[in-house]
């Protein structure tokens, strides 16, 4: 790559009790301006800015002291959160395909934050670009102690419409492989890109590449006006045929929108596929290191959308994260307007690069707290305002939600947690920031039952996502309790995102014959 990543994988496992969930959320706490190089209040800052600024007060894990005997002092805790911001929503599309199947998803294939980040939150959104950061939540209960969820809600300004959009340049790269042969492939990318062509703008342009062994364009960089008809006729023609060479297709496709880039346009390159590769390159990396230059110099970006009961989602999810992109998983024609009319300027449009929140937990009122997903987008404590490490790319209309599951201190009081974003500009590569923090006093309510049912619906995807991938959340319902929650939650919201998630927990709670799980932690600060 081109430049330096220190995103960390973390195992995807059980949530020791304890636990904290990153997901996407909304308002309900404090939101504070800040310049570029201000760091966190209160409850330990963020460390040090570029060019001075005070130094970090929180608590985080050293090598340790060594002591005279030889001996090295244990590590202090860590109350700092660090991770790149991300709006995938592919695993959980996938994980609802899978149970309509009749199936469980495998555990490796749920991230939390996805099935999150996937429903609605209704945060307060900026004016112009950048982020609103608001801190809101409320006590989960659990049998080993007192745990509180605390939401962290970043949003973008709302998406503007079609009209008010800059022009796109997008190519599409489509997996013609034997393994795409049925309607709800390659049959369903086809009807996917009529819908698009004829959504797009006359000063839209597109080109279509198409993969199996090897990788072919089919039509290069051509403008809506006029040739409509054309375009259609080219998606029509695609037949599927042998093996899977993602990565030829990649790079065709980067070729292809480099030859095509339209400056001032949102140059965009789509990968359609089930992602089963299993000819030339099949690892994220070596596809990528081979087309680095063309993302780095034009700034073209990674748009992948999964299909196909059969889905290679890890190499989806990595080509995206490294390709600076996000991904999303289409099961049927509904929801392949939703991504390509409903949502298509956050799908193209970008609003921030390289973005990273940082949460700051305080000592004082706060003895232990846990991340739930987000394993992937990690970054080191240090490196939050090391602009040369990799964050995500986020466009207008996103939301991006992180859910801690924290335990407070015995009679606690006063400030809880502060979150920072930081981004740089698109166009600028300015540096930007945004803070906002919670009180104790905000997050006593009770969380079933209150007057906040976003933030339910947050919770109730959280709970489910970690149940799925064998977690035990303190607090956490079994399946059959959250179905019903999710049942009366989608009366009250009026939302049908909601009532799906209720049949998708129900499935789940059958084909798990109803078992559920519940778990303890110990220790202070971050958990593992």
């Amino acid at each position: 790559m081109g430049r330096r990543t220190k995103t960390y994988r973390g195992a995807v496992g059980l949530f020791l009790a304890g636990g904290v969930l990153l997901t996407g959320c909304s308002g309900g706490g404090t939101n504070d301006t800040s310049s570029a190089e201000r760091g966190l209040r209160a409850a330990g800052p963020a460390p040090a800015a570029p060019g001075g600024g005070a130094a970090a007060d929180v608590r985080r894990p050293t090598e340790g002291a060594e002591r005279t005997d030889g001996l090295k002092e244990p590590a202090a805790p860590d109350y700092l959160s660090t991770f790149a911001l991300d709006v995938d929503t592919a695993s959980y599309g996938y994980a609802r395909r899978t149970l309509a199947d009749g199936r469980l998803p495998g555990p490796e294939t749920v991230r939390p934050e996805e099935f999150v980040n996937s429903f609605r939150q209704g945060y307060h959104r900026p004016d112009g670009n950048g982020f609103t950061v608001s801190v809101d939540g409320a006590r989960a209960g659990a049998e080993d102690g007192d745990w509180s969820l605390v939401r962290v809600g970043l949003a973008t300004k709302a998406a503007p419409s079609s009209a008010e959009r800059p022009p796109a340049a997008l190519t599409f790269v489509v997996d013609i492989s034997g393994s795409m042969a049925s309607s709800d492939r390659l049959g369903l990318v086809k009807t996917s890109l009529g819908i698009l062509t004829d959504e797009l703008r006359d000063d839209d342009s597109v080109s279509l590449v198409t993969f199996s062994g090897e990788a072919k364009t089919v039509l290069p960089m051509t403008r809506l006006k006029d040739h409509r008809g054309k375009i259609h006729d080219a998606v029509d023609s695609m037949e599927p045929a042998d093996s899977t060479n993602v990565g030829a297709g990649v790079r065709r496709g980067y070729e292809e929108a480099v030859d095509g880039h339209r400056k001032g346009a949102n140059n965009r390159v789509v990968l359609l596929s089930d992602a089963l590769a299993n000819t030339g390159d099949t690892d994220a990396d070596a596809i990528l290191e081979r087309i680095d230059s063309a993302r780095r110099d034009y700034g073209i970006t990674l748009f992948g959308v999964g299909v196909g009961s059969d889905y290679g989602d890890a190499l989806m999810e990595r080509l995206t994260n490294k390709g600076d992109g996000h991904t999303t998983y289409i099961a049927d024609e509904e929801q392949a307007r939703k991504v390509f009319v409903d949502q298509l300027p956050a799908h193209i449009e970008l609003t921030a690069r390289d973005a990273k929140a940082q949460v700051a937990f305080d000592p004082k009122t706060v003895e232990k707290f846990k991340l739930i997903g987000y394993e992937d987008r990690k970054v080191a404590d240090d490196d939050f305002r090391d602009d040369s490490v990799d964050g995500g790319e986020i466009g207008p209309g996103h939301t991006v939600t992180a859910l801690y599951a924290v335990r407070l201190r015995d009679g606690a009081s006063g400030h809880v947690a502060t979150a920072t974003v930081r981004w740089l500009d698109p166009k600028s590569r300015a540096a930007h920031e945004e803070t906002g923090s919670v009180e104790t006093g905000a997050i006593d309510g009770e969380l079933w039952g209150g007057g906040n049912p976003r933030l339910q619906v947050t919770a109730t995807a959280a709970y489910f996502a970690d149940n799925l991938r064998g977690g035990a959340l303190p607090g956490a319902p079994g399946l059959g309790e959250l179905a019903t929650s999710a049942e009366e939650l989608a009366r009250t919201t009026e939302d049908a995102s909601v009532a799906k998630l209720a049949t998708a927990i129900a499935d789940a709670d059958r084909l798990k014959g109803g078992r559920s799980d519940t778990g303890t932690g110990a220790g202070e600060g971050e958990m593992d």
